[in-house]
C-alpha cells in the first residue's frame, strides 16, 4: 500500500521537517513509509527562521514568508521550540543559554534537518500554487512553480500536509485618519533593523509579544521613546522610562496620534503589532481553514489536525507523530464525522475556560499529552517544562531588559543553562562564532 501512496507536505519549516523526521524515524525503524515530497518556496529550509532583508515580494515575486528581524532573539525559554531527541547541548556540544538569538536557532534547525537526513525530500524553490480534490479519484491534484526555472506543473498525491504556519500574513485594522500621516508606516512583519529608528518616536499598535520585543529592539538600540497602544488592558511591566503604555488609538491627524483616555503623542513612525491573518489561497475554497481570530483548537479540525470534510487534509502545527501514525494506520480515525465533531466539542468548551496565561499553557499541555501519548514520540517532563516558563515570564514581569540571562537547569538534559558573556542590552553581535565563544 505504502510504496504507491504519495504525501505532498507544504513548507519545510520547523513542523514540516518534524513530519519529515517522523516519517524518516519509521523509515530507519524498519517501517515502510509512503513517497513524500516536501515543497519549500525559499531557497533553504527553516520557514520563519529563514530571515531575508528584503520585505513584501522576493525576487520571484512572491510575498516574503519570514517575519523574522536583525538582531532577534527568542522570548521564550528555547524548551519552547527544542526537538526533544536533539537538545541545545548535544547539537552546540556545551550548556547553552535559555534565549538564543535567531541566527542561533536557525544553525540549530539546520543541524536537526541534516542529523534526520530529511533534505532529501525537499524541493527548495518550488511553490505550491493550488490544491484541489477530485472525488472520484481520492486524490489530491497539486500545481506547483519551479521559480527558478519557471515552470509549472501538476502532480497528484494521496495526502497532503499544510505546514505552511500562519505568521506571514499581516493584520492590518484601520485606524481614523491614518491616511494623514506622513511618517513610516509598516507591520511588524517587515520589519527589519531597529536602527531605522534612531532618535524617533515611535508608536507601536498592540501589546503582544510582537510588540514587547520589538519595543526593546527600539529602546536597545536608540529610539527617543517608544508608545504601545493597547486594545484591552496594559501589560504593566517595568518598563524603562523610554517605554510606556497607552490605550487604544482612537485617531491620527498628521503626525499626532490621539488614544481613548483623552491623551495624544507626536510620533514618527507607526508599526503595526496586529498579528496575522490565516490565509491559504492556494487551496480550493472546501478545503481551506478560514478563521476570523487565533484560536488553540478550531471548529473544523479533529485533533487540530485533520480537515473534517477530508481527513487526508492535514494542517500541521506541533503534532507530526500523531500524523504520521494515522497515515501508517498505526491511529485509526473515528469512523463518523459526528465522533469527530463531538470530540472537538469537548476541547473547545475547554479552550473557552480559558482565563490567564497560566490556563493557556495548561490547555495547550493538555493537547500535546493527547497528542504524544498515543504514539512513541521520545516522552519528556512537560509539567516542570511548564514549571520553566511560568518562572520565565515571572522574571521577565520582573525585568524586560535582564530576564534572558537568568540560568536554570535543562528539562531535557538536567544540565544548568549557561549565561551569555555579554547582557542581552549590550550584545549587538549575534553571529555563531560570538555566540559560543568559550
Amino acid at each position: 500500500m505504502y510504496s504507491s501512496t504519495r504525501i505532498a507536505i507544504c513548507g519545510a519549516g520547523p513542523s514540516g521537517l518534524s513530519q519529515l523526521h517522523a516519517f524518516e524515524s519509521a523509515r530507519q525503524n524498519g517501517s515502510q513509509i509512503p513517497e513524500i515530497v516536501c515543497f519549500e518556496k525559499q531557497n533553504d529550509l527553516g520557514g520563519q527562521w529563514n530571515y531575508t532583508w528584503r520585505t513584501g515580494f522576493d525576487e520571484y515575486s512572491e510575498p516574503v514568508h519570514s517575519s523574522m528581524y536583525h538582531n532577534l532573539w527568542t522570548n521564550l525559554p528555547r524548551e519552547c521550540s527544542e526537538y526533544v531527541d536533539y537538545p541545545f547541548d548535544e547539537h552546540f556540544g556545551q550548556p547553552f543559554p535559555l534565549f538564543p538569538p535567531r541566527s542561533i536557532f536557525y544553525d540549530y534547525i539546520r543541524s536537526y534537518a541534516e542529523k534526520n537526513n530529511v533534505r532529501q525530500y525537499i524541493q527548495f524553490n518550488t511553490v505550491v500554487q493550488w490544491i484541489s480534490y477530485t472525488e472520484n479519484k481520492q486524490k489530491f491534484h497539486v500545481q506547483m512553480k519551479d521559480l527558478k526555472k519557471d515552470k509549472v506543473r501538476s502532480e497528484e498525491f494521496d495526502y497532503v500536509i499544510i505546514a505552511t504556519g500562519h505568521f506571514s500574513t499581516p493584520n492590518i485594522p484601520y485606524v481614523d485618519g491614518i491616511e494623514t500621516f506622513h511618517g513610516h508606516i509598516l507591520h511588524s512583519h517587515d520589519f527589519r533593523f531597529a536602527q531605522d529608528f534612531i532618535d524617533k518616536h515611535v508608536l507601536l499598535i498592540g501589546n503582544g509579544f510582537s510588540a514587547e520585543d520589538i519595543s526593546l529592539q527600539l529602546y536597545k538600540y536608540g529610539a527617543k521613546s517608544v508608545t504601545l497602544s493597547y486594545r484591552t488592558k496594559p501589560k504593566d511591566f517595568k518598563w524603562p522610562d523610554k517605554i510606556k503604555e497607552v490605550p487604544l488609538v482612537v485617531k491620527i491627524d498628521n503626525e499626532i496620534v490621539y488614544f481613548n483616555d483623552g491623551s495624544s503623542e507626536t510620533v514618527h513612525a507607526i508599526i503595526f503589532c496586529t498579528g496575522y491573518l490565516y490565509y491559504f489561497p492556494f487551496l480550493d475554497d472546501n478545503l481551506r481553514l478560514k478563521l476570523s481570530s487565533n484560536c488553540f483548537y478550531p471548529p473544523n479540525l479533529y485533533k487540530t489536525i485533520f480537515w473534517l470534510n477530508q481527513p487526508r487534509l492535514l494542517y500541521l502545527g506541533m503534532q507530526p507523530w500523531y500524523a504520521r501514525d494515522v497515515i501508517l494506520g498505526k491511529i485509526i480515525l473515528p469512523s463518523t464525522k459526528d465522533e469527530m465533531e463531538s470530540d472537538i466539542a469537548e476541547w473547545q468548551k475547554k479552550e473557552k475556560g480559558i482565563q490567564n496565561f497560566t490556563d493557556y499553557v495548561n490547555f495547550q499541555r493538555e493537547i500535546v499529552l493527547d497528542l504524544i501519548n498515543a504514539t512513541d514520540y521520545p516522552r519528556f517532563d512537560i509539567h516542570r517544562m511548564n514549571q520553566l516558563l511560568f518562572e520565565c515570564m515571572k522574571t521577565r514581569f520582573e525585568n524586560m531588559l535582564t530576564y534572558r540571562e537568568k540560568t536554570y537547569a535543562s528539562v531535557l538534559t538536567n544540565t544548568m543553562t549557561k549565561p551569555h558573556h555579554t547582557p542581552w542590552l549590550n550584545e549587538m553581535d549575534d553571529r555563531l562564532e560570538n555566540f559560543i565563544q568559550k
